[in-house]
């Protein structure tokens, strides 16, 4: 397949176009830029340098990618903006690169982000995310594989959200979201349950939704301090995958130090 560069597009001698790429008109890609085969630019996108774009991506009008951080630390270090493969970034996405602090931004394979959404430096969203229209993320966000944040919500810096969990719309999420439950809400950011419908749909069987329920039934409602709570789930529930990854996600933080943050209802 050809690469097919619309004529008024500005593509630096220094960028990489894998086969089939498309770069439609008035877009322009800078120097030190890969990508990857069958993805399709469209128009006034602004690709930077240090970006690492997959196969069959697809980059809608207006959409910025590794921008420079909205750091003051920042001091034009080398740093990257790495985006999997099939991910769709739809109108006037800004995507920064990162920092010094991780070397760069990470978005993973066939996600959906939709228009005006920003994320900032450092952040790393895994695979089969969707991010509604017009999501702030501060720097040093994480998101687990499957999550689902909504529209117009904000998400603080170093805040995390665990896999397959769902963030409401217009949430102000100040605190970490564990993995496979609901959260929301503006003037008191608050658990609100299990993902039920979420996770039915990606295939969980009853059983291993209901241990998901006990888990956080302990956690949430025992009354006990969250140290405490995660013993009596370590020694009351069979350690199943997923009750192990709800305990890691509360005693391990994201770079190996010891963690326990409550989240509060």
């Amino acid at each position: 397949m050809q690469i097919s560069i619309h004529p008024t597009a500005v593509v630096d001698q220094g960028a990489i176009l894998g086969e089939g790429v498309v770069v439609g008109p008035y877009s322009v890609i800078d120097d030190d830029v890969a990508i990857g085969e069958g993805t399709v630019i469209g128009p006034h996108v602004h690709i930077g340098s240090g970006t690492r774009l997959g196969n069959s991506c697809r980059i809608h009008a207006g959409a910025v990618l590794a921008g420079v951080p909205q750091d003051l630390k920042y001091d034009g270090e080398k740093t990257y903006l790495h985006i999997g493969d099939r991910t769709v970034v739809r109108e006037c996405v800004t995507l920064n690169r990162g920092t010094r602090a991780s070397g760069k931004t990470v978005i993973g394979s066939d996600n959906l982000i939709m228009a005006y959404v920003h994320t900032g430096h450092d952040c790393v969203i895994g695979n089969h995310v969707i991010i509604a229209n017009a999501v702030q993320f501060g720097g040093h966000c994480e998101v687990g594989d499957y999550a689902f944040v909504g529209g117009l919500s904000g998400i603080h810096q170093f805040v995390r959200i665990g896999r397959y969990s769902m963030v409401g719309g217009i949430s102000r999420a100040s605190l970490d979201v564990p993995p496979f439950v609901m959260a929301g809400g503006h003037d008191a950011f608050r658990y609100e349950g299990l993902n039920i419908v979420g996770l039915k749909r990606r295939g969980f069987p009853p059983e291993r939704i209901s241990l998901i329920k006990d888990a956080y039934r302990i956690i949430f409602q025992s009354g006990l301090l969250l140290s405490n709570a995660i013993v009596k789930v370590q020694s009351e529930l069979p350690m199943e995958p997923e009750i192990a990854e709800i305990i890691d996600f509360f005693t391990v933080g994201s770079n190996g130090r010891k963690f326990l943050k409550p989240f509060k209802n």
